[in-house]
């Protein structure tokens, strides 16, 4: 009945192991148990026809229905080590998914043969949703953690309180009487650099005292973030998700989500913020998350010894990350659906909203901004928008479509020409020089001065009676009968207007700056405040606005061109409007943010498809297969396969005619990862395919475990082993680490196909084959060095070193 359900499934008796132990080196997505091989027809008798080659094609698992060997037989004895993956090297989803399919098979089989295997069912079904909570709540407090930090340490360039050294410098002003509403950042307690070293709180020699201080703190906290990364954990620079999007489409980076690089994240992000460089926590903050995510799936076996359970686990902790990072757990889900996620089923969904949920409460829990949100920029607008401000949004989505384009060839021209320069080798003085250049800058610009996220506050932030912002300096009129809050009716201050130009000057620093900090071997995000300005005296709103009506809402535009150009940037749509609407509280504001996304996606689009994070994949040469990228060439895999003419033929093992020593010669001469099995060197009939590390952990464990196998000792990947004579060594079989149901096409399928398939099943590999003859192979790689062909650009220069 097994056998037959089996069967029924997909998976021949004997074809498990075949499944479980799939190639190498390039890349796979969940095939579901299924194999579709483009063949003429699955019946050995018509391999030899002359059938028409690729105009049949047919779904197939190979293998052989006529054999005794019973699927749990190949597992008794499992050899340790095959089944793993060597670093940088693609997990095989099929495989992973099929072992999965059997261990859940194997528990509800025992879990009514005693209480205890029962507790075991209970605690393996629950184990998912106990390393998601697991994560939520690490990431949660993480962030917390993060966000005091950086406050603090943001204000220690400037001052230290004295009551309390552990205050910044809004607490330390909380509980003092001596502070005024006008100058409510001013008090006793809270002492600048130039008070404590020359005893002087105004004045030049005060303004030069703060500004040398500032520098010094600045360049202090950057040196400190990059030789933290260089000594102790280089994988901790740089946003993260590139990174994270290759790991979760199943590639292999070992220590990319370790303890270490959690560790030294942390603090270096705090440091990195602190320095005032120009750049964001968000990005970082996912990567924090996945490393908390990837550490606590170590502690449940279901998703351990499971490289495709364990990437459901990072994408739920990618939505963690974000709902952190903006305070939008809805957001984070539909980012690590739309940006992050290479697989993501309907379990994986729910995760990812409770991991969003749970993190988002505990970040709620600590409240590291003293203002019952999750974000330090938190605003709600309740002015309704007009029709005639559509335009305005839109002209807000083309800037934010040309800055992300760029922004995008700006930043990827600058690292390429740090990797192919000098400058490369030496990080530590690019940052330092980075960071002192920004604090040089920066100081005298209060806009500058301040931190991303207090700098996107004071741009969202509408003007109020409460505010002192001096944007918010309009005239008041005392002898006026209006109230005091009217303020879009009053004139312009002298403090708005320099605040204006301030502004200016700010985001021009802000675009030159981020190009240069972005991908530097620091923690670095990506959030880029956008500016807009109003003043009801422009011509375009005069016409509309009625006399004394709160007609336009300034910080509406901030927070749309900001949506805009983030949108640019990274190419993001849905996941990126419900972040900022969940920022702001303001559903009506949606279709106003929905028309400048997509503006600026379209305007981006026109100077190419790639967002930043696309593009740094293509720049690093991660064996990653974008979705959203066409194929429209007509080529065939015969074009594209390997070996091509005039190439050595095809390294290739036979079923039952090779000694170990061959192998192993084979094995040590060639640096591919996995080979072909044929049935012998004359028919080239395709029996199977045998991964490199496999085939050396099998012999490696026969020889010290079997007695008898040495070098002259026939390997047998055949079912039945050949008659040999009397005197021959003892055979090795090797039939249990043989794929024999290995993907295949025949060499006139369209590329077109071949593309398509390999990303919606994550293939790393296909063997090309000519009426079940073996021709040649097809890797990941190969695919994405034709696709470079193609668009003009040198297949050499891509590939992942």
């Amino acid at each position: 009945m097994e056998s037959e359900q089996l069967f029924h499934r997909g998976y021949y008796r004997n074809s498990y192991n075949s499944i479980t132990s799939a190639s190498s080196d390039e890349e796979l997505l969940d095939g579901a148990g299924v194999i579709m091989d483009f063949q003429t027809s699955e019946d050995d008798n018509l391999l030899d026809g002359d059938t028409a080659v690729g105009t049949h094609y047919t779904m197939t698992n190979g293998g052989s229905i006529n054999s005794s060997t019973h699927l749990l037989d190949l597992l008794d004895e499992p050899i340790p080590g095959v089944g793993t993956y060597d670093d940088f090297h693609t997990i095989d989803w099929v495989r992973e998914k099929c072992k999965d399919r059997e261990r859940h098979r194997r528990i509800n089989s025992k879990k009514k043969e005693s209480a205890w295997e029962m507790t075991k069912s209970l605690y393996d079904a629950w184990s998912g949703w106990l390393v998601v909570t697991l994560t939520g709540l690490a990431s949660g407090a993480l962030a917390g953690l993060i966000d005091i930090a950086a406050d603090w340490m943001t204000d220690l360039k400037e001052g230290i309180c004295l009551s309390a050294l552990w205050y910044n410098h809004e607490q330390c002003c909380w509980g003092s009487n001596e502070t005024t509403f006008e100058e409510r950042d001013k008090c006793p307690q809270w002492k600048t650099w130039a008070e404590l070293i020359i005893g002087q709180a105004e004045g030049p020699g005060s303004y030069i005292m703060n500004y040398i201080m500032y520098i010094f703190w600045a360049l202090s906290f950057a040196f400190l973030a990059v030789s933290l990364v260089k000594v102790f954990a280089p994988y901790a620079c740089g946003s993260g998700i590139p990174e994270i999007k290759t790991i979760l489409s199943g590639f292999i980076i070992r220590g990319y989500l370790g303890k270490w690089t959690l560790m030294i994240k942390t603090v270096t992000l705090v440091l990195a913020v602190a320095s005032g460089l120009s750049l964001g926590k968000e990005g970082p903050l996912v990567h924090v998350a996945c490393c908390c995510g990837n550490i606590f799936s170590y502690l449940f076996p279901k998703y351990s010894t499971n490289e495709a359970k364990k990437r459901e686990v990072l994408s739920a902790a990618s939505a963690a990350g974000v709902s952190v990072a903006f305070g939008a757990p809805i957001g984070g889900v539909l980012f690590s659906l739309e940006e992050v996620s290479y697989y993501f089923p309907l379990k994986t969904l729910w995760r990812s909203f409770f991991a969003a949920l749970v993190a988002a409460f505990v970040l709620r829990s600590i409240n590291p901004f003293g203002n019952s949100r999750l974000v330090l920029f938190y605003v709600e607008y309740h002015t309704p928008w007009y029709l005639f401000e559509l335009f305005p949004f839109i002209l807000l989505g083309v800037f934010g479509g040309l800055w992300g384009a760029f922004f995008i060839r700006a930043n990827i021209a600058w690292c390429r020409r740090r990797k192919s320069t000098k400058f490369g080798k030496y990080p530590v003085l690019e940052v330092i020089i980075v960071a002192a250049i920004t604090a040089v800058i920066a100081f005298p610009n209060p806009y500058t001065r301040l931190n991303t996220s207090e700098l996107i506050k004071e741009l969202f932030t509408d003007c109020g009676p409460l505010e002192s912002s001096s944007l918010c300096d309009y005239r008041n009129d005392m002898n006026a009968s209006k109230i005091v809050d009217d303020i879009p009716d009053r004139p312009a201050g002298i403090g708005v207007y320099s605040a204006i130009w301030q502004l200016c000057l700010a985001l021009i620093f802000k675009i030159i700056m981020t190009v240069f900090t972005f991908g530097i071997k620091v923690p670095s995000g990506l959030f880029i405040p956008s500016m807009a300005y109003y003043h009801h005296d422009w011509f375009i709103f005069k016409e509309w606005c009625e006399v004394g009506a709160d007609c336009i809402t300034p910080g509406l535009y901030a927070m749309v061109g900001a949506a805009a150009c983030l949108g640019g940037v990274t190419r993001m749509t849905v996941s990126l409007v419900v972040i900022v609407f969940e920022l702001t509280g303001g559903l009506e504001y949606i279709v106003p943010l929905m028309a400048a996304v997509m503006t600026s996606k379209w305007v981006g689009d026109a100077f190419g498809r790639e967002g930043i994070y696309e593009a740094h994949i293509r720049l690093n040469g991660y064996p990653f297969l974008d979705a959203k990228e066409e194929f429209t060439h007509t080529t065939l895999a015969a074009d594209v396969m390997r070996p091509r003419r005039n190439d050595p033929p095809l390294a290739v093992l036979t079923q039952d005619n090779m000694t170990v020593d061959d192998i192993e010669n084979m094995i040590n001469e060639t640096s591919y990862n996995g080979f072909p099995v044929i049935m012998s060197k004359e028919s080239q009939r395709l029996v199977g395919f045998a991964l490199r590390r496999d085939l050396t952990i099998a012999i490696e464990s026969a020889r010290k475990k079997q007695e008898g196998i040495v070098g002259s000792s026939r390997v047998c990947f055949a079912q039945h082993t050949p008659s040999l004579p009397a005197e021959s060594p003892r055979p090795l079989k090797l039939r249990s680490i043989l794929d024999m149901s290995p993907f295949t096409v025949t060499d006139h399928t369209p590329m077109e196909i071949v593309v398509d398939i390999f990303r919606k099943l994550g293939l790393r590999q296909c063997l090309v084959t000519h009426n079940g003859r073996l021709l040649g192979i097809i890797t990941k790689k190969d695919i994405l060095r034709h696709m470079a062909q193609t668009a003009n650009q040198d297949p050499a220069s891509i590939m992942f070193n």
